[in-house]
């Protein structure tokens, strides 16, 4: 009975041994939970499979784009931003991506963030002929303005939001007025959230701004409009994102680039950790319907992100190792 002992003690020596060893390689790590749902819910995720699966101190600490990166830049804190919408620091990030002071992890969103002119799908397959801006524009019936049903009307943004320029603007350059359409300003994000409510209600047109990922569109399908034209940067950030500019020419949206970033420190020691974080993408309809799960029930991003982890072990259960799936399911099964 003893000689039996003897190995199954030693066995259970190195185990309890190997955890810790484990835990010690990640050691703690911050990450930035950023103030929009689709961040907040990802910055809960990495804390739960970064504790749970690598062993890792994980804390979620308060972040946006801009505070994010330059702490990370200058003081290396926090170790990770999952969701850092790069288009705004993109010379500054590569700059420092070059000299190996932050990492690229993997792309949160693969599909990228999208912003645009969106219609409702069950428009477009009514009228499949309806691809891009040019051809909603020569159908103002089909999108009545909420005031003047004799126009269309094309939903612009919120006050103190960069779409509601831009978009004033590429109404300009559409000529939508002298094509019937008026621009119809929202005065906050509920109110434009609400019209698209209202038409999908009465399945009627819907023509304006929007983005993704949001819980809107995890609710009510929509369609992208092309517009006509490739993206052309200086034009934008010379005319069609500039206030009032007087001669603003078709353009498109730019697609916004969003990566997790990692410091250099942490980089270096994460162990199996960076690995996850350089797997760890999803897309945008995937999202999408989280986020409208999560606005349904009220639901916290800590809350979001157990219901995702509980219900889609075919999404992140591609993003870890074996041995950390199954002490995520552990988890899971006693949380």
């Amino acid at each position: 009975m003893k000689k039996l002992m003897a190995p199954s003690l030693l066995i259970a020596g190195l185990l309890c041994f190997a955890a810790p060893a484990s835990a010690e390689d990640c050691g703690s790590v911050t990450i930035a939970q950023m103030s929009w749902r689709s961040a907040d819910v990802l910055a809960n995720i990495d804390k739960i499979i970064l504790s749970e699966g690598y062993g890792c101190d994980a804390r979620l600490v308060p972040g946006d784009t801009m505070s994010t990166f330059t702490s990370m830049e200058k003081e290396g804190q926090p170790d990770v931003a999952p969701e850092l919408w790069i288009n705004a620091v993109r010379e500054a990030l590569d700059v420092a991506a070059d000299e190996g002071r932050l990492h690229f992890g993997a792309p949160s969103l693969s599909d990228g963030g999208v912003e645009g002119w969106w219609i409702p799908n069950y428009i477009a397959e009514a009228y499949p002929e309806i691809r891009t801006v040019e051809d909603a524009l020569a159908r103002p019936e089909l999108f009545p303005a909420p005031d003047d049903p004799s126009k269309g009307g094309v939903f612009n943004c919120p006050p103190d939001w960069n779409c509601r320029i831009s978009t004033a603007n590429l109404f300009k350059a559409f000529d939508a007025e002298s094509k019937g359409f008026k621009l119809v300003d929202t005065a906050s994000p509920a109110e434009l959230d609400e019209s698209i409510a209202k038409a999908f209600e009465s399945n009627q047109g819907w023509l304006g701004f929007y983005w993704a990922p949001t819980s809107i569109l995890g609710k009510y399908e929509m369609v992208r409009l092309g517009f006509g034209v490739p993206h052309d940067k200086s034009e934008w950030d010379t005319c069609t994102a500039i206030p009032d500019c007087p001669h603003p020419q078709p353009n498109a949206w730019p697609k916004s680039q969003v990566y997790t970033a990692i410091t250099d420190e942490f980089h270096r020691r994460g162990g199996a950790a960076n690995a996850y974080l350089d797997k760890r993408s999803w897309n945008n309809r995937t999202v999408n319907q989280l986020l409208a799960w999560m606005t349904d029930n009220k639901a916290t991003g800590e809350e979001s992100a157990h219901y995702f982890l509980e219900n889609h072990e075919e999404i992140w259960g591609e993003w870890v190792t074996p041995e950390a799936a199954r002490r995520i399911r552990n988890y899971l099964a006693n949380s």
